[in-house]
């Protein structure tokens, strides 16, 4: 295997991360952030609600999502199946 074909799996399975674990990284900030500012807003300083919230939050993102990101999963490994024998070769 060559360097370059290397880079090009390892990008294509660092794209497939982003694609898998963006969504669920980004509504966990989205509620991080509101909470925090709720939490400033109140002055209700409690770590606990913010960990509850974002928990709750990626449930709901996974129940929402978890298809869809099953999906994007499966598709990327049957490619790189599909791709061992140029891999060896």
């Amino acid at each position: 295997m060559s360097p370059e074909l290397a880079l090009t799996e390892l990008r294509g399975g660092l794209v497939a991360v982003l694609w898998i674990a963006g969504p669920l990284l980004l509504v966990v900030l989205v509620v991080g952030v509101l909470v925090g500012i709720i939490q400033a807003a109140t002055q209700l300083n409690e770590p606990t609600i913010a960990f509850i919230a974002k928990a709750a939050a990626l449930t709901v993102a996974l129940f929402a999502l978890g298809n869809l990101l099953l999906g994007h999963i499966v598709e990327f490994t049957i490619l790189l199946y599909q791709r061992i024998p140029h891999l060896i070769g």
